[in-house]
């Protein structure tokens, strides 16, 4: 399957979920720019923060562990932010890029998503070395499910 074919909140949101152990493989560019997301839709930022909530709520993040936990939400928030607006702009111009205007865009897009893969690691690292013992398998179960999840997904599209 190719980026242009999900909404720009689908992969929007799914760089906000980068936190979770899913490998994005390497997709085919394609010139056609991504669809607009429809009115029912929640942005891209939208969806991180509802996807913030839930960890948070999930996880029971504890007062102590509010600064690492907001750093890593802020790193969310940021991959969601950043990886829309590279979206739009290739969005805007698809249609009267060249092929290697096309690739160059693609690349770009896969470079924010490895610096945005990196961002998120580092501030989970941290936030994950302040949870509990409890906390920790609550986290590994939720983002073996989301993995398991999102592999089947993948399956079933193919």
């Amino acid at each position: 399957m190719n980026q242009a074919s999900l909404p720009r909140w689908a992969l929007a949101f799914a760089a906000a979920l980068i936190a979770l152990p899913l490998p994005l493989a390497a997709q085919r560019a394609s010139p056609a720019p991504a669809p607009a997301a429809t009115p029912a839709s929640p942005s891209p930022q939208a969806a991180a923060d509802q996807r913030i909530q839930a960890l948070q709520t999930a996880l029971h993040i504890t007062d102590a562990q509010m600064p690492q936990w907001n750093a890593f939400a802020q790193a969310m928030r940021d991959n969601a932010t950043g990886t829309d607006a590279l979206f739009r702009q290739r969005a805007s111009t698809a249609a009267t890029m060249s092929a290697l205007d096309n690739m160059k865009s693609y690349a770009e897009i896969a470079r924010a998503y490895a610096d945005n893969t990196e961002a998120l690691e580092k501030a989970f690292e941290a936030l994950y070395g302040t949870l509990s013992d409890q906390q920790k398998q609550s986290a590994d179960l939720l983002f073996r499910e989301d993995a398991a999840r999102n592999a089947a997904q993948r399956q079933t599209k193919h």
